[in-house]
């Protein structure tokens, strides 16, 4: 049953949701979570879904089960800011209430198009296959909205597993990215082959509805890349082309990826005529602990903007009495420069700085604080400018308890997180180490410091590492430690 909300038929189910968001019961003090990082109103949030701009405000949807702080049904959560700084949360979007979306509204993307947001997501059901066995399907699905309230198309699903060949699956497609070239829509979405290897395919269509196959295009065709290619997406940047995907079940090579869910991108040549994609090997987006699922988008004035998933399938990192899980990264803007990809925190996150200071030419043996630094909502700059030592570590959040450090091994080139004292209390992956930038010294950190996340970026973002952390706030201190002698330049920031 539907009932009218105005001009918006509006489902039980959808406004069960939206009425859970709002009972008073379910509320989540806000200083209980991140000062400037999307998180839920209440229970599970995971991939971000429709990062747009409409209606003069950026709009970030994302996977939601707001019944439990665990996986479920899938809905839409919804949230706009006008900086991407400060969120607000608006009502429940999508909610899994029609036959072909029964079993969940999975990932998806969102434009503009004649005035109207519109949103692709993947509907997910089942099918009684022609000797009675149910089988699960996943298609993809439209709905139109105005910014708050949203209609699903009657000609759901939109695109189906029927219009791709054969050998292509129809259970694993799913987490459409749509645009618009000229007068023409593009979709890709992630499938699997016949040999269970990833891959994305491409769709296109004049009017967002009546969608034709065009080609696969990329594919997993050494089988090294994980298997299922989750959440693509596809854009130009710098004049090269860039399909961002992340597989899933991946094995770690070296220092590259690592084991499970990863997130990597590609960078190469696209022939808009033929639709042939000549991409180069994958590289790793981030390497830290918590970072899955990223999308982007790009802002009216150019910028390529890329927020994620701040989260691991395979970890749990927040203490048994917390009501939500799962949180979003800052948003990032995109930049490639001889030959490399770097993310950069968006600059409006400078307005909200306050009580800066700056220390220069520190020496630093053994272990030293700096009464001046210290906190755990920063904007962080660390400088290593040179020195004679072999490791040189920073302890953030830290007291007689609690710590997460970061170390840099200098003679081997290696940088290391570990939050194993943190707080947690799940045996969960709490170490990586990756390899840095050829260059030594001076080496540029940059840490962004919210209650509940730490994200590195080494040399303005030539690197990123982004790991969440469950510290108790009254561990503010920040700890420098050096097996030799080395100076550093420090500057420090207060976020509100």
């Amino acid at each position: 049953m539907n009932r009218k909300t105005g001009d918006q038929s509006v489902s039980e189910k959808l406004e069960r949701a939206r009425e859970y968001e709002k009972n008073r019961q379910n509320e989540i003090s806000s200083e209980e979570k991140p000062v400037f990082h999307i998180t839920p109103p209440i229970g599970w949030m995971n991939d971000p879904n429709g990062f747009s701009f409409y209606d003069g405000k950026i709009h970030l949807f994302y996977q939601y089960h707001p019944y439990t702080r665990e996986w479920g049904p899938m809905h839409w959560g919804h949230s706009v800011s006008e900086d991407m700084i400060s969120w607000e949360n608006l009502p429940v979007a999508l909610a899994p209430d029609e036959k072909y979306d029964a079993l969940g509204c999975f990932s998806g993307s969102a434009l503009e198009a004649n005035g109207k947001h519109v949103l692709l997501y993947t509907g997910v059901s089942r099918q009684v296959l022609e000797d009675g066995r149910e089988e699960e399907r996943q298609n993809q699905c439209i709905a139109y909205g105005d910014g708050i309230s949203y209609e699903k198309s009657s000609k759901n699903p939109v695109v189906t597993g029927e219009l791709m060949p054969e050998n292509c699956s129809r259970i694993d497609f799913r987490d459409p990215k749509v645009w618009k070239k000229g007068d023409t829509y593009y979709l890709i979405v992630g499938n699997k082959n016949a040999e269970q290897k990833g891959q994305v395919v491409l769709f296109s269509s004049k009017n967002l509805e009546d969608w034709k196959f065009e080609t696969v295009l990329a594919e997993n065709s050494e089988g090294k890349v994980g298997t299922m290619w989750e959440c693509p997406d596809f854009f130009a940047l710098d004049e090269k082309y860039f399909l961002i995907c992340s597989p899933q079940n991946m094995k770690a090579q070296k220092y590259e990826f690592h084991n499970g869910n990863n997130s990597v991108y590609f960078v190469g040549d696209y022939d808009e005529n033929t639709h042939t994609f000549q991409k180069e090997m994958p590289k790793t987006l981030d390497y830290g602990l918590d970072f899955y699922a990223p999308q982007t988008t790009e802002l009216p004035d150019g910028r390529r903007i890329l927020i994620a998933w701040m989260k691991s399938w395979d970890a749990c990192v927040i203490p048994e009495e917390q009501k939500w899980q799962g949180m979003m990264t800052l948003p990032r803007e995109l930049h490639y420069v001889n030959g490399k990809l770097y993310q950069k925190p968006v600059e409006e996150l400078k307005n909200y700085r306050k009580n800066s200071c700056r220390l220069e030419n520190q020496e630093v043996s053994g272990t030293v604080q700096f009464d001046e630094v210290k906190g755990r909502i920063l904007d962080l700059t660390v400088e290593i400018c040179e020195g004679v030592f072999d490791e040189f570590c920073i302890e953030l959040a830290h007291n007689q308890e609690y710590t997460t450090s970061y170390t840099y091994y200098r003679k081997k080139q290696i940088m290391e997180v570990n939050r194993t004292y943190c707080g947690v209390t799940r045996d969960i992956v709490c170490q990586r180490a990756w390899k840095l930038p050829e260059q030594k010294e001076p080496l540029k950190l940059r840490f962004i410091m919210d209650r509940q996340s730490i994200e590195l970026f080494i040399n303005d973002g030539e690197q990123v590492s982004t790991t969440a952390i469950c510290t108790p706030m009254e561990a503010e201190e920040i700890v420098f430690c050096c097996d030799g002698t080395v100076k550093i330049n420090v500057e420090k920031h207060e976020l509100i």
